[in-house]
């Protein structure tokens, strides 16, 4: 069963959808007026033309396309980056080139993609000290390289 979520498209672009039956995320397209440049090192928020009104309790992913990642090194900056349920604006995609070489973005290049995904709400409970665990406070590597 598939949970509906009302779309409104302000591009002459399909609506994203799911590129085979086993796909976690769908495609989000550029939506500009013209070329954009991209030298390495530069970021840019590149339109869509799509709102969406999530359901209360999710959330929208955007995250980079592994296939724009290694061929042009284009990725998505704060990623995953999180469209709560109460936000109508446009989604928009924070691009970075991280290549060596200038790159381009056209109107209607895939680049991101959107995953969608069911949100608990949790309450805190104030405590004076925290269960122990064999790992601790172990962290940013601590169990080695491999």
């Amino acid at each position: 069963m598939s949970t509906i979520i009302p779309i409104v498209n302000h591009s002459h672009h399909p609506l994203p959808a799911y590129a085979t039956e086993g796909s976690s995320g769908l495609d989000l397209r550029a939506f500009i007026a013209a070329p954009i440049p991209l030298a390495p090192l530069e970021r840019i928020l590149i339109p869509t033309g799509l709102h969406i009104a999530l359901p209360n309790n999710w959330e929208a992913q955007v995250r980079p396309r592994s296939g724009l990642a290694i061929k042009q090194g284009l990725t998505c900056l704060n990623t995953p980056g999180t469209i709560d349920a109460d936000y109508r604006g446009e989604i928009k995609v924070i691009l970075i080139n991280l290549s060596n070489e200038h790159q381009v973005i056209h109107d209607g290049d895939r680049i991101a993609q959107i995953v969608f995904q069911k949100v608990e709400k949790m309450e805190w409970q104030l405590v004076d000290s925290l269960e122990s665990t064999q790992r601790g406070e172990g962290g940013f590597g601590h169990t080695g390289k491999i």
